[in-house]
């Protein structure tokens, strides 16, 4: 189940917004009534959409749109009135912000919360994608750093090192990474 926050300064507003995202989708909402209790709350929970509705009683909620585009992956969407969509969206449209006009449209509003939650879930993907490539990085300094320690003391080639890494891997059934390691604190302890 997908979660999100909604951020307005009224129960009002926020039981509008709450029955127009569960119309769409089950989704399990929280609450905010200002930005710092909105910031508290990220702080200390993921969520999949985070709505914006300006003005808040703090600040005007497109500092916090960005802000929340910066340290999480959440789709942000900014409602701000309708003669003001324009300029809030060129400031922040360059930082994925997604901003709809007031009075809300049914339709536009599902649109855009179906845009956020598939942004939410892409930049996720992303984000696990990239933390795997780095695992993979890592590995390959840790195996090149030993293969040059192995020609180092051990005299052989490159390739003999490379062979000698990989069958020990094999014969043990362990991964390249660890081998390397051990032969990293054999030799260079």
């Amino acid at each position: 189940m997908d979660s999100a926050l909604i951020v307005c300064g009224s129960d009002k507003g926020i039981q509008v917004i709450s029955k127009l995202m569960n119309d769409n989708a089950k989704i399990q909402t929280s609450s905010a009534k200002s930005s710092s209790e909105a910031r508290r709350l990220i702080n200390d929970s993921d969520y999949d959409i985070i709505v914006i509705n300006a003005p808040l009683p703090d600040e005007f909620g497109d500092n916090l749109a960005v802000t929340i585009t910066e340290i999480s992956s959440s789709g942000v969407i900014l409602i701000v009135n309708n003669e003001m969509v324009d300029d809030i969206s060129a400031k922040v449209e360059n930082y994925g912000v997604l901003t709809i006009a007031k009075p809300i449209i049914r339709q536009v509003f599902t649109q855009t919360q179906k845009f956020a939650l598939a942004s939410n879930r892409r930049i996720i993907g992303l984000k696990s994608e990239n933390i795997s490539l780095q695992q993979k990085i890592q590995e390959i300094r840790i195996v090149t750093r030993a293969k040059c320690v192995l020609i180092q003391y051990l005299n052989m080639t490159e390739s003999q090192a490379h062979r000698y890494i990989e069958k020990q891997a094999m014969d043990m059934r362990t991964s390249r990474q660890i081998i390397a390691q051990n032969i990293l604190k054999t030799y260079e302890s």
